[in-house]
């Protein structure tokens, strides 16, 4: 009896492990059959957190409201919308270094600022890595620039497709200028989103049959400068509709209402770009295997607290990711660096993740089926600079800058708090100012980190008037060593608690936490007793 018990024993585990071997090449065949998915990229210069699908998940009351942004809301409708997601550096090149390599802007040597900025070609690119593991890779407009080899970290040039042109860059001056010379706006509309689809039909007819391919679509159009009135012009924006709806740090005002419609204009210009490319791509039947991922590179230039600044305002961005398959109409609350798409992308073509990457890989938050908080642990994000385009007297210099954002609380060190966080006001040195036309048009007249705009000459203006010295300042004024705000009551990110007893423990942790971040991530910030950012060429030529 016990000799037949065995053997029943022994038949069920043979047919156990049989049963296992089936099960394992079965599932082996199939991974082996499962397409790579396509990856399409819509990157929009100085595109901060604005989008129509933010007014819902955020609730009346913000500019989003005014905004209408159909396509990137059907990303998000039919994927996943990102809450928070955070650049590293508000600043395009070094934000861009730091997204192509999947690493802290402050570890892509001289990628990390702006002006000279050298790629460093032992560094790894997600778009190389897909390249060499059999990915069509091609990009339109721009990439990474300035920089040297322009667009270095994306193949130099070699997978650039613009033959069709490279007028959409300039969409709101090309299309007053054809409507000046007799089109109708819809006409006119059309012949740049001819060229969008020239450019990305060019791209796609070059791949072999069933190749996966990676698409960085980026065009320029959201960066100034724009065309004053081209918001309410050509896509009907009324900017007294922002009226009550600005944040705090930005003057009420017509004029500046004004300048933020027309930047919304060109957004929704971008939106309708990508909404040809989505169609196309459902026309051809490959829109359900393609990651979509929508995004913008920094915040709004030309505003306080935007470009080049540390607070929400200039460093966080909208983010939409589409992928075939996954639950429909989730908003997350997880924290994204942008950083994180290079893994990302990376992990869903199934390349394995270089260690040097200090991105984190989100793919398991676009499989998931909750909404909300998914991974507790992404509730913050690092962000900094060093420098951008500004000069001192004596040469470049940077502005030192590392913050924490968190879910309560946003906290910055201004390493040099004596320096001008915008640049030199190069005014006080001259009796005549510069006129309203020069700070409308030229960048560097003066405060050259804060681009040149209607807004920026309005504040200027009115350097001296009481009613609006307070918002001069926050554009333009020095700032403390250390800046504190607690985001959940005081969303504007204009009430600095670094000073208050009341959150000196909190202070203490949240500065232990950044330090020990950027100590662990070699930041040569705080690594080095004279970092090398205060040096030639990272500190420009002196």
């Amino acid at each position: 009896m016990l000799n037949h018990h065995k053997l029943l024993l022994r038949v069920l585990h043979v047919a156990s492990v049989l049963s296992v071997l089936l099960i394992c090449c079965v599932s082996g065949d199939a991974a082996e059959s499962r397409k790579r998915p396509n990856i399409l990229f819509a990157f929009a210069d100085d595109w901060g957190r604005y989008a129509s699908a933010y007014a819902d998940a955020d609730g009346p009351g913000t500019m989003n409201d005014v905004i209408h942004t159909p396509h990137f809301d059907r990303v998000a409708g039919e994927g996943v919308l990102f809450k928070n997601a955070f650049v590293t550096a508000p600043s395009c090149t070094p934000c861009r270094s730091s997204l192509l390599s999947g690493q802290y802007f402050f570890r892509t040597g001289l990628g990390a600022i702006l002006q000279g900025a050298r790629w460093d070609s032992n560094i790894p690119s997600y778009p190389l890595i897909l390249k060499k593991a059999g990915y069509h890779i091609g990009e339109t407009y721009k990439v990474w620039t300035p920089g040297s080899p322009v667009d270095a970290p994306y193949g130099a040039g070699k997978f650039g497709y613009q033959e069709a042109g490279t007028k959409f860059n300039q969409f709101s001056q090309n299309v007053t200028k054809m409507v000046s010379n007799g089109k109708s706006i819809e006409m006119a509309k059309q012949v740049l989103y001819d060229e969008v689809m020239g450019n990305f039909n060019d791209f796609l007819e070059d791949r072999a049959d069933d190749q996966p391919f990676c698409y960085w679509f980026g065009p320029t159009l959201v960066h100034r400068k724009w065309i004053k009135g081209s918001g309410k012009e050509l896509w009907g924006i009324d900017p007294d509709k922002l009226k009550g709806k600005m944040p705090a740090f930005l003057p009420d005002v017509h004029e500046v209402r004004q300048d933020m419609a027309d930047y919304f204009g060109e957004i929704q210009a971008f939106d309708a770009a990508l909404g040809l490319m989505l169609e196309q791509l459902e026309e051809m039947g490959e829109l359900d295997n393609t990651l979509v991922v929508v995004s913008g590179d920094h915040g709004a230039p030309g505003f306080p607290n935007g470009k080049c600044s540390l607070y929400d305002f200039g460093v966080g961005v909208p983010l939409a990711v589409r992928w075939g398959g996954q639950k429909e109409g989730r908003v997350v609350e997880d924290f994204i660096n942008l950083m994180d798409l290079a893994p990302t992308f990376l992990e869903t073509a199934g390349e394995s993740i270089p260690e040097v990457m200090t991105g984190r890989s989100f793919v398991s938050i676009l499989e998931s089926n909750k909404s909300g908080w998914i991974n507790p642990e992404r509730n913050w994000v690092i962000t900094g600079r060093e420098r951008h385009v500004a000069k001192a007297r004596k040469g470049q210099i940077p502005y030192p800058q590392r913050a924490l954002r968190t879910s309560n609380y946003l906290y910055i060190i201004n390493f040099k708090p004596e320096r001008w966080p915008m640049g030199d006001p190069y005014h006080l040195d001259f009796e005549q100012r510069p006129s309203m036309d020069k700070l409308t048009n030229n960048t560097f007249v003066t405060f050259a980190d804060f681009d040149a705009s209607p807004t920026k000459a309005w504040l200027f203006a009115r350097e001296h008037d009481p009613k609006w010295k307070w918002h001069y300042e926050i554009a333009f004024g020095k700032r403390p060593f250390a800046e504190l705000y607690d985001v959940n009551k005081d969303p504007d990110q204009i009430h600095n608690l670094a000073s208050s007893p009341d959150y000196a423990v909190v202070r203490g942790h949240l500065h232990e936490q950044l330090m020990g971040t950027l100590h662990d991530a070699n930041d040569p910030r705080v690594t080095q007793v004279v970092p090398k950012f205060e040096h030639p060429p990272f500190a420009g030529e002196q």
